[in-house]
């Protein structure tokens, strides 16, 4: 979902190692092919024809007649309380095996299947780096506003690009505080990572800069080097879930507590 800009705030903070002198090494080193998906098309290619791409075309054109500032306002009050549901991690995570992502042009795998892909990937290349696995894990746990749960929203309110409202729209755009709330121990570069990765406005064409400070702009190192991750790591390669389930659900138990509200 598309959100007005305002910096979280975690109760706990964890220091964070220095990224690599050249964080595309990373890509190199990861194992997976980086410039096509499994279509035969160059990743993010919103042009070329595709099996989805009038769905997609269709989703972002109601996406951008309908993420106004006053909806954005009103999602953020409806939603912001989190009082729906307390549930774990991975019951959330569960939930999404039943959603297909409609703005995505290179995959239609289960939601659970990219989030396993991305952070196995960055385990590979960072194995030090658990929050970073983590986060690869979580990071679009936001789509669970699909779920009949939390009121079935239409898929362009929860997915697709971030853009941010109230100001103009910018020509790169696509055609033209769970963690906070629950007190994570997540590094804040997790959580900027989490809440701007589809904001690709800003971390692929440098829009929107004035609206950063310095903090911000040390966190979007960390973006750079997990987006690549996001997107590349997207493949018709199956993760055994059961064979990683135990290792992410430590990490789960490390960074945040086992009920989180919803």
């Amino acid at each position: 979902m598309t959100l007005v800009v305002e910096q979280p705030r975690p109760a706990v903070t964890r220091e964070v190692k220095s990224i690599p002198s050249d964080p595309k090494e990373s890509l190199m080193d990861g194992g997976f092919v980086v410039d096509a998906n499994s279509f035969g098309h160059t990743f993010r290619d919103y042009n070329a024809e595709s099996e989805r791409q009038k769905t997609v075309e269709e989703f972002y054109r109601m996406n951008h007649i309908h993420q106004t500032c006053d909806f954005v306002k009103r999602m953020r009050e409806q939603y912001g309380k989190l009082d729906r549901v307390e549930m774990s991690i991975w019951e959330c995570i569960e939930l999404l095996n039943e959603f297909v992502d409609e703005s995505d042009p290179d995959l239609d795998e289960p939601q659970i299947e990219h989030l396993l892909q991305t952070a196995e990937a960055i385990r590979k290349d960072y194995p030090e780096e658990d929050w970073l696995h983590l986060t690869g894990l979580i990071h679009d746990l936001g789509k669970v506003l699909l779920h009949p749960s939390f009121g079935q929203l239409p898929q362009w309110a929860v997915v697709g690009d971030t853009f941010p409202v109230g100001c103009a729209f910018d020509e790169c755009n696509v055609h033209h505080k769970v963690a906070k709330g629950n007190k994570t121990s997540l590094p804040l570069a997790g959580l900027f990572i989490i809440r701007y990765h589809s904001f690709y406005p800003l971390h692929k064409h440098g829009a929107h800069q004035y609206l950063m400070n310095e903090e911000d702009k040390e966190n979007l190192k960390w973006l750079h080097v997990f987006n690549k991750y996001d997107v590349y790591s997207k493949s018709k390669v199956r993760i055994d879930v059961e064979k990683v389930k135990p290792y992410y659900l430590s990490l789960i138990e490390k960074y945040f507590p086992a009920k989180l509200k919803w």
